[in-house]
């Protein structure tokens, strides 16, 4: 769908959902076929899980690390959950970008809000949402160790999540998961197509000008 000899810069897409929303199911459709979407990988400090591979899952350092990438400005946004710091890192965004490919994020609405001050030409932003307050409770508490009080806890953090809803350039109702992918994908489409991400545009309106 683009043409030959096109240069486009990449795009950074980030995804936020309350908790049972569906995000993460969307995104592993997106890049299952998209080979030039590739799913951010985070810093954090914590210490690696069984099964969980560096660079891969996360990129595991030390906090004495951690805080010496953030006195070099190596983070486009960083935070700090409970006992532990998660960042994402700047040189490794920005020459996926650079490459032409497009980096995905899984993150709240304040790391959408961060990711965007940073580098607002490059983010594309989704909320997704559930089709109803009961069917979000229903999909909670369908999922394996729920209690009453887990669900309870989840779904005053869905709430709370969902009133930062108008911070994004778009939102999906993920009511039917096919036709919500396919909202998903043509967001993807189109915003690949934009002006300030087709990198060989000036020549080609030189050229086309008598001015090459």
């Amino acid at each position: 769908m683009s043409n030959k000899g096109e240069v486009r810069r990449g795009l950074m897409l980030v995804i936020s959902s309350p908790s049972g929303a569906g995000k993460t199911t969307l995104a592993r459709k997106l890049m299952g076929e998209f080979e030039d979407v590739a799913l951010s990988v985070s810093v954090t400090t914590r210490e690696a899980r069984p099964g969980e591979t560096d660079g891969q899952d996360y990129h595991f350092r030390s906090h004495d690390q951690f805080t010496r990438m953030i006195a070099e400005r190596g983070f486009l946004e960083w935070a700090k959950v409970f006992d532990h710091y998660y960042g994402t890192p700047r040189a490794d965004t920005e020459e996926k970008l650079a490459n032409g490919k497009d980096v995905l994020f899984d993150v709240d609405w304040q790391g959408a809000d961060a990711l965007h001050d940073q580098v607002p030409n490059d983010c594309v932003s989704v909320f997704v949402l559930p089709p109803s307050i009961e069917a979000l409770e229903q999909r909670l508490s369908a999922r394996p160790g729920s209690t009453p009080e887990i669900v309870a806890r989840r779904m005053a953090d869905a709430k709370a999540e969902i009133r930062h809803w108008r911070r994004y350039d778009y939102c999906i109702i993920n009511d039917d998961l096919e036709e919500a992918y396919g909202q998903l994908r043509r967001i993807l489409l189109v915003e690949r197509t934009k002006r300030l991400r087709q990198h060989n545009l000036e020549d080609h309106v030189r050229a086309l000008l008598g001015e090459g």
